[in-house]
């Protein structure tokens, strides 16, 4: 063999090795629209530097926070469309593409976040992830990423659904969410995540429904008077990325990924639960009344929502899995 074949032959055996090399290496960008000190924000830059040190660097998720990438719904459009991007969402909002999975954010239906985990493991729920990515093109690497009971924030004092008749709520733009504020009294107004404190500043809206660590987060202790602890939905997400970044994955890497967006899920849930009431203290603090409310009126006023989104079902197979 000449020299200039050995060089030749050597030449294309690196080159083909450092295309495989290429190929193996995957970037996956995490978006959310909460703060870097946010438990979310705080279990994903966890999750990132986890994936990097057991993948060896082959799978690299890059952090951004603040709406970077985005609004919610401007990410998931990304990953549909095939880019590698992911965020941290409700899950109801993916009932567009799978129906079912609008019961994750039902009203007053999980008490505790240990009920909402178990859930989000189930071969029921788990199925209905298989569906998502056959319908949307995306993949819930874990639905287990909790932000806490959601509550009234509002300009004056609120104890029962009439207290809220005519008042403009921003609320997440899914249907259970919109026909759960709606039950509760008030006016379901959607806008962007990024815009609600300005927009209870300018009057556009009257009131929001937020956990304690996003009220905290975003501020906005300085443009409402009151939180009433309504804790109407408890806010479980799902770390969701696109189809095609996950195909791109190897089998290993995807049990890696996958069983660190679990693990990773809990540290920053249980974030927002030590976290939670600290948060709360703190609105409390600002000069915002923190106010406990009679919950019956309420739990009444929003089974409703059950029947008019065909979800009786759905919620029938909670109580089965959580055996209540």
């Amino acid at each position: 063999m000449t020299i200039f074949t050995k060089a030749t032959c050597l030449a294309a055996f690196l080159s083909a090795g450092l295309a495989g090399a290429a190929l193996a290496e995957t970037t996956i960008r995490i978006g959310t629209v909460l703060a870097p000190d946010d438990p979310m924000g705080q279990g994903l830059d966890k999750f990132a530097a986890e994936v990097a040190e057991a993948t060896g660097g082959e799978v690299t998720i890059e952090v951004f926070h603040n709406s970077q990438l985005g609004d919610t719904t401007e990410m998931l459009d990304q990953a549909r469309a095939g880019a590698g991007v992911g965020t941290v969402t409700d899950v109801a909002r993916l009932s567009e593409f799978v129906p079912s999975l609008a019961i994750m954010s039902a009203p007053f239906l999980f008490d505790t976040y240990e009920d909402a985990d178990k859930f989000a493991l189930s071969d029921a729920y788990l199925g209905w992830g298989d569906e998502l990515a056959e319908e949307a093109g995306l993949v819930m690497l874990a639905s287990n990423w909790y932000q806490g009971a959601r509550h009234a924030l509002t300009q004056k004092p609120v104890s029962r659904p009439a207290d809220l008749a005519g008042v403009r709520m921003r609320t997440i733009g899914a249907p259970v969410w919109i026909e759960t504020i709606r039950a509760m009294g008030a006016e379901p107004t959607p806008i962007a995540w990024g815009e609600v404190y300005s927009a209870l500043q300018l009057g556009t809206i009257d009131a929001a429904e937020a956990q304690p660590t996003a009220i905290k987060g975003a501020k906005l202790y300085e443009v409402i008077k009151h939180v009433t602890k309504t804790g109407h939905i408890q806010l479980v997400t799902a770390l969701v990325i696109s189809a095609d970044s996950w195909n791109e994955l190897s089998d290993k890497h995807k049990k890696i990924v996958r069983d660190l967006a679990v693990e990773n899920g809990r540290y920053a849930s249980n974030l927002t639960i030590e976290l939670g009431d600290k948060a709360l203290a703190d609105v409390a603090a600002s000069g915002v009344t923190i106010s406990e409310v009679d919950l019956a009126p309420f739990k009444a006023a929003v089974q409703s929502v059950y029947d008019d989104l065909n979800l009786t079902a759905e919620a029938q197979l909670v109580r089965d899995v959580l055996a209540k």
